[in-house]
Parts: C-alpha cells; sequence; structure tokens
C-alpha cells in the first residue's frame, strides 16, 4: 500500500471512529435527559404523594389548598384516555384514507397538493385549534350532539353531560384535526414504499385497484400505520393549551362517562392552575399528576417504537 493510500485509510478509519463516537454519545445524552427527568419528576413527587390522604390512583378528589393533602388522578386519566383515544378513532380511518388516495389513486401532482394541505395543519398553533373549537366548532354541533343525545341517551357515553359545546367530544374532535397530519404523513411515507414486485404481482393476478390495496399495501403498511397511531395518540395524550380552552372544568364528584360532560386532562390540570405552585407540597401534587403522563406517553411511545423495528426488521 503506498504512503498516499495509507495516509487516505488513516483518515477514513478516524472519520468513523469519531462519528461513531459522537452519535454514542448522542443517544447517551438522550437516555440520559429521559432519565433525568423521570428522577426529576418522582423527587419532587414522593413527599406530596406520602402526605396524600386520599387513594392517589382511584380517587377523584383534589384539595391541595389546605393542610390536608387530597388528590387523585382517576378523574384525571379517564379525561386524557378518553379524549384522546375517541381522537384517534376519529383521526386515523381519516388519515389512512387520505393516505391510500394519496399514493395509489391520485396523480402524483394532485396528491403531493392533497399531501401538503394536510401537512400544514402542524403548522396551526394549538391556541387557535383551541378557540375555534370552543367558539365555532362546538357551538356549530350543539344540535348534534342534542340529537345524538336523544338517540343514544341510554347507553352511559352519550348521556347527559353538564356541558353542551365545551365537552370531551368537542376537544376529541379538535384533538382528531391536530393529530391528522402525523398520521398521515406517516402512513403515506410506508405506503408509498410498497414493494413494486408486490402491486405488480397483485395486478398481472386479476386484482382490482381495491384488491391489490387489501392485500399488498395494507398489509405492508400495516405496522407503520399502527406505530404512526402510536405516536398520534402520544401527542394527543400531552396536548394541553387546546384541551384546556375547550374543556369546562366540573366541581361535581366521580367521574362522568359522559362524551358530553366537561373535565380535565393531565395537562390542561397543570396548567389550569399553575399559580399554585407556591409551598412545595401543593407543586408536588401536580407533579405527581405530571409524573404519570409523562410514564404513560412514553410507553405510548416506546410501543410506538418496538412496532416499528417488528416491522423493519
Amino acid at each position: 500500500m503506498s504512503t498516499s493510500n495509507l495516509h487516505f485509510a488513516t483518515i477514513k478509519h478516524g472519520g468513523d471512529r469519531s462519528f461513531r463516537a459522537g452519535a454514542i454519545a448522542a443517544a447517551v445524552v438522550v437516555v440520559l435527559l429521559v432519565l433525568f427527568v423521570g428522577v426529576f419528576l418522582a423527587v419532587l413527587a414522593i413527599p406530596s404523594l406520602r402526605r396524600d390522604t386520599v387513594s392517589f390512583l382511584t380517587s377523584t378528589q383534589w384539595n391541595v389548598g389546605t393542610g390536608t393533602l387530597q388528590f387523585g388522578i382517576a378523574g384525571l386519566l379517564w379525561t386524557t384516555a378518553i379524549t384522546s383515544v375517541v381522537a384517534m378513532i376519529l383521526a386515523v380511518p381519516v388519515a389512512v384514507g387520505t393516505a391510500l388516495l394519496v399514493t395509489q389513486y391520485v396523480p402524483p401532482r394532485v396528491g403531493s397538493t392533497i399531501g401538503f394541505l394536510i401537512d400544514l395543519l402542524a403548522a396551526v398553533p394549538s391556541i387557535i385549534f383551541g378557540l375555534w373549537g370552543l367558539k365555532l366548532l362546538g357551538p356549530f354541533l350543539g344540535p348534534f350532539y342534542d340529537w345524538l343525545q336523544r338517540v343514544l341517551g341510554w347507553i352511559p357515553l352519550f348521556g347527559k353531560g353538564v356541558e353542551s359545546t365545551g365537552n370531551v367530544l368537542t376537544a376529541s374532535i379538535v384533538l382528531a384535526i391536530m393529530v391528522l397530519p402525523i398520521v398521515s404523513a406517516m402512513s403515506r411515507n410506508v405506503f408509498a414504499h410498497t414493494p413494486r414486485d408486490h402491486i405488480e404481482a397483485a395486478l398481472a393476478l386479476g386484482a382490482t385497484r381495491w384488491e391489490m390495496i387489501r392485500t399488498a399495501v395494507i398489509p405492508y403498511g400495516r405496522s407503520g400505520v399502527i406505530a404512526a397511531s402510536m405516536l398520534g395518540l402520544g401527542r394527543a395524550l400531552g396536548e394541553t393549551i387546546a384541551v384546556m380552552i375547550i374543556l369546562s372544568q366540573t366541581t361535581t364528584e366521580g367521574i362522568n362517562v359522559s362524551l358530553f360532560a366537561g373535565g380535565e386532562t393531565f395537562a390542561s390540570k397543570i396548567a389550569n392552575n399553575a399559580q399554585e405552585f407556591d409551598s412545595p407540597a401543593k407543586t408536588g401534587a401536580y407533579i405527581a399528576a405530571g409524573l404519570v403522563l409523562f410514564v404513560v406517553t412514553f410507553a405510548v411511545n416506546a410501543v410506538a417504537r418496538v412496532v416499528a423495528e417488528r416491522r423493519v426488521s
């Protein structure tokens, strides 16, 4: 090997080692940052949890303004879960249908325009969505909510609520619109990368366009769509401003399971009461709620990661 070639090889291997070291350092920093956030929340929450006089996991009481701490997350967990799940039920079919339209039916130029317009929804600030949902969408859907309650009111989920417009269902619809760009973009990407051999084989066997999509495109992209939905769910779980603006706070004890009830999510509860962070005990109560939200969101995104890696492998 000549001197110049040896020098080039040394530089090349040196660059590879430097890049590998930098990548490892970046990964370690991210892991440590997540651990730091979790430990920070736990350390601040544990003292208040020890002083809590009710069940943290099953109680719906929240009274931290006096010397005795009484706080539970059952109501917060229900509202957070139901708004997010309903949002995904509304958003995922629309996102998948749009992704199939863009990648399999319309010409590429038209598809790229549709995809661009959907992606623009991600640029709208949360506060705009919240104000739109509160002032326009909720009142507009009021008559529809009344009809649902008359027809399906015998089902607890559609029973009478204390709020006609600023309710869980309105918040869920707004959340569905907010997570739509995430699920749609990832679904478009995975559908667009369906192997051409699979598509041509299905068509060669006499499959129609829909049969080809059902037997070749959707099976190939199923895991990607699931991962996209889980990531969208994580986004919906942590949304704060829009939900805080739309949902009306309720003071009744217990959990009202109706979609037409008000309530608070973990994020909106913390944001609504930031002015109460005037003592370690009060602050710890809200941080304990934040810790639960952190764990739930982290778990949802971890599941999405596992699903995506299984599809790649």
